[in-house]
């Protein structure tokens, strides 16, 4: 039976020859692009298969594939990961929806590479042995992919668990006017509704995290994340924007927390979004009690749509964090799968509004006018 995925599922292959071929993967900064003196060269890829695992060892110019037990299955040059590896980019550049790459294949099967994705418990999609050239070791660590060649990448799943719950404060609303409110169903319904409920002089007050286990994670990293989230909710129906850096500028102009600023204040919202970010990034979600764990411990791995594949090493953790506070965007997920973006009237009378935290990444492109973002396509 042939295998057939998405341009993201294909992007995790295309990691695995792109890596091989090259031998050597660079960092990136937050703007995604290659810093040529940062660099770590690659001693073994190893990945999980249904059957055993296998080791993808480089020593010199030739791949060796071994078996889980240490036996030698066959050796290739590295140019033919290289090859392969082009190959399979222009396949997925023209790729649409699920589909299958039958050249890609046969050469998967070849290299005793048998399934797109790994099989994996935790955020971990690859596991690589890296030298790090500054401190002359070699260590193995566990590495997440994020691809540019499709849609944006997820960073945190939408689910009834990311749900914020406000309460409406300054206006009583009947039952028609609220029916008439979430009957709004616009391109923009929520930002539609939002605006509905503020122009009859509503206003927002956050109350709680839906799920508990999701607002004991946040409170685990830092008391004041349940709040500071709902305000970056807050500010991107208020604005229209949806870059977290942007919506932390605002933050850092409004203060909603009520922080002492002053000259030598700290960067206190960028930094606790920051570790917000990270934190979802290596292992922590919504609906599983998180222990301060991380799971991908390497950091990121980004294929971008020029077919370069850069690390974000999480020991070089300044670098990764600004990666992701510079690319992180929050998303609508669906409002009925969902349960969320409209009025609900609570068994005390008092009127709640549930808004929805999904985030996910993708590179902006600069333009002439320092305060303008735009999708990078």
């Amino acid at each position: 039976m042939a295998l057939s995925g998405n341009k993201g599922e294909w992007s995790e292959i295309y990691a695995l020859f792109k890596l091989l071929g090259e031998r050597t993967v660079y960092a990136g900064d937050e703007n995604l692009e290659k810093i040529k003196n940062l660099f770590y060269p690659i001693v073994m890829i190893l990945r999980q298969e249904k059957d055993g695992d296998i080791d993808y060892v480089i020593r010199d110019s030739l791949i060796h594939i071994l078996s889980s037990d240490g036996r030698e299955l066959l050796n290739i040059p590295a140019g033919e990961f290289l090859k392969e590896a082009g190959t399979l980019f222009r396949a997925i550049q023209e790729g649409k929806g699920s589909f299958s790459i039958p050249d890609t294949e046969t050469f998967m099967e070849k290299v005793r590479c048998k399934t797109l994705k790994a099989p994996s418990t935790d955020k971990t999609d690859i596991r690589i042995v890296l030298h790090d050239c500054r401190a002359k070791t070699d260590c193995e660590l566990g590495f997440s992919i994020k691809s540019q060649l499709g849609n944006p990448s997820t960073l945190l799943n939408a689910s009834r668990a990311t749900n914020f719950i406000f309460r409406i404060e300054g206006v009583n609303l009947s039952d028609e006017e609220i029916t008439e409110i979430n009957s709004l169903k616009t391109k923009q319904k929520i930002i539609d509704r939002f605006n509905a409920i503020k122009k009859k002089g509503g206003s927002f007050v956050f109350e709680k995290v839906d799920s508990l286990t999701f607002e004991n994670n946040l409170i685990l990293l830092d008391g004041a994340l349940p709040e500071i989230i709902s305000h970056l909710l807050l500010g991107q129906l208020k604005t229209g924007d949806n870059y977290v850096k942007d919506l932390t500028d605002l933050l850092v102009d409004e203060n909603p927390i009520g922080y002492r600023t002053g000259q030598n204040a700290p960067p206190y919202y960028e930094y606790k979004v920051k570790q917000l970010l990270t934190a979802i990034a290596l292992g922590m979600v919504p609906a599983t009690s998180w222990k301060g764990i991380y799971d991908a411990n390497g950091g990121y791995l980004v294929v971008k749509t020029d077919g370069d594949v850069l690390v974000y090493h999480f020991y070089d953790r300044n670098r990764f964090e600004d990666y992701l506070f510079h690319n992180a965007f929050l998303d609508r997920s669906s409002t009925t799968r969902n349960d969320y973006g409209k009025i609900e009237r609570a068994s005390d009378g008092s009127l709640l509004f549930k808004m929805n935290l999904q985030i996910r990444l993708k590179q902006r492109q600069k333009t002439n006018n320092p305060k303008a973002t735009i999708w990078k396509q």
